[in-house]
């Protein structure tokens, strides 16, 4: 079943020069506010630009002059293609032209560093390009700017463990942009590829064959690395830590992902706040009114590290600030110091491979001195999360955490009066309608990189 539909258009209307007659194929891309196509394995990415026609190379049109096919076995005709990644292509397989030298993902010469995952370059331009925050910015409708998550200028980093709600990632794996994205089948994995990236790197007309075949497994997963030009990387996982523990500005450390034979059942540590729903709900836990792997506290002022070593060893500590209108016996930023107290001691040993993340969920109630504090003793900057309709702010959170791509989630209140105002303003208005955890859950998807996971149905959850 094709993925996306296509249309061949009337020759009378876009007719090619008279010298070229060139049959052509157009394919529709869909905008971000379109239904999902009905095929499982492809989906409008984030912020997908309007409705367009743009003409596609289809493997079986006659040969041009102007254009190479990078299957091809034929020798090099009398014009090269256009300047692009076309052109690259065609220089790596017929001029031999080490691909390292050239960026995978538009084909600049300009190499600014190598691509983690796939054998080539990467320029910078790709690497901390703002494309992606317009079409984030895009997909958050008519907020605007206020309203739109503020990406670093990292493009490639705070893009590539980016989440939808679907469970699978937001934007294609090798050049972390794209419109429709083809959806690997592989149950184990969550990544998808543009079609562009496919029909450029791969072979003309990859993506229309990837629509037709049933249970489809990506570059990633299958057993050999190479398809056309596009190779992986040998310890591909290693050089994706290496690239975020290069690249990144942040001094948290990155966690080798862990192949799927590798993932065990995540071990949970939760403090104050009861996260149970929302890991259950994505797979993490198994359903029951008391999980394995789930350790729930609400009050830790006579625990104390051997306590704490004996539940363990844990690989995910949560904690919070009770939820407004909730009944608390201590002051908010005790909340702060006994978290910090606790995660320390369920910290591994230094050195240690096994992946740990932590959490720490600020329902507005700590004091922009509080806030500071708590910066300085997790180490992390904290990011914004919003629940926002329409314009409307119904419910916030800050978040400091060191699970990846929660930054990208980031959205800024559109000032310094409405995050004052909010906390007093929802003590005065009825509960929110989502809690606390449900404003963080998705921050958790990019963990199944990491850990085993019960249920792959992800889009009924949530």
């Amino acid at each position: 079943m094709a993925l996306s539909p296509r249309v061949t258009l009337d020759r009378s209307v876009l007719a090619p020069p008279a010298e070229e007659p060139w049959p052509e194929t157009y394919e529709i891309r869909f905008p971000a506010e379109a239904h999902r196509p009905v095929s499982p394995r492809a989906r409008p990415s984030p912020g997908a630009g309007p409705l367009v026609a743009v003409p596609v190379l289809e493997p079986e049109a006659e040969p041009s002059r102007d254009i190479i096919l990078v299957g091809s076995s034929k020798p090099p005709g009398s014009c090269r293609p256009r300047r692009g990644r076309g052109v690259g292509a065609y220089e790596v397989q017929v001029d031999r032209r080490d691909i390292e030298g050239m960026c995978i993902c538009c084909g600049s010469l300009q190499v600014h560093t190598q691509h983690p995952l796939f054998e080539g370059g990467m320029c910078a331009p790709c690497k901390v390009s703002g494309e992606v925050r317009g079409a984030l910015q895009g997909a958050w409708g008519r907020a605007g700017a206020s309203l739109a998550p503020p990406l670093s200028e990292d493009k490639f980093l705070d893009c590539l463990f980016l989440y939808d709600d679907d469970g699978y990632q937001s934007y294609c794996s090798i050049c972390c942009s794209g419109d429709t994205l083809l959806i690997c089948e592989n149950p184990d994995c969550t990544r998808c590829y543009c079609f562009k990236c496919v029909d450029t790197l791969v072979a003309p007309g990859t993506s229309g064959r990837v629509q037709a075949t049933s249970n489809w497994v990506c570059f990633l997963c299958r057993p050999f690395r190479r398809s056309g030009l596009l190779q992986r990387r040998r310890k591909w996982r290693g050089w994706l830590k290496a690239f975020f523990d290069r690249e990144s500005e942040t001094p948290l450390e990155t966690y080798e992902t862990v192949p799927v034979w590798k993932r065990e059942p995540v071990r949970v540590l939760s403090l104050f706040g009861d996260i149970r729903t929302e890991l259950v709900s994505l797979g993490f836990l198994e359903g029951g009114s008391n999980p394995a792997g789930l350790k729930h506290l609400d009050d830790v002022t006579d625990v104390v590290r051997r306590d704490v070593e004996g539940w363990g060893p844990f690989n995910l500590v949560y904690g919070s600030t009770p939820a407004l209108g909730h009944a608390c016996d201590h002051p908010p930023a005790w909340y702060l110091f006994q978290y910090h107290r606790v995660l320390q001691y369920a910290r591994p040993r230094p050195g240690c491979p096994q992946p740990f993340f932590w959490m720490f969920v600020d329902n507005l109630v700590l004091t922009r001195e509080e806030q500071t504090v708590a910066t300085r003793f997790l180490e992390a900057d904290p990011v914004t999360i919003q629940d926002v309709c329409g314009q409307a702010v119904r419910d916030a959170v800050h978040v400091w955490s060191n699970i990846p791509a929660v930054k990208s989630r980031h959205s800024a209140l559109a000032s310094r009066e409405e995050l004052s105002l909010l906390a007093p303003n929802r003590q005065r208005t009825k509960p929110p309608l989502q809690g606390p955890a449900k404003l963080v859950k998705n921050c958790f998807l990019p963990l199944r990189e990491y850990f085993k996971y019960f249920s792959t149905e992800l889009t009924s959850a949530l």
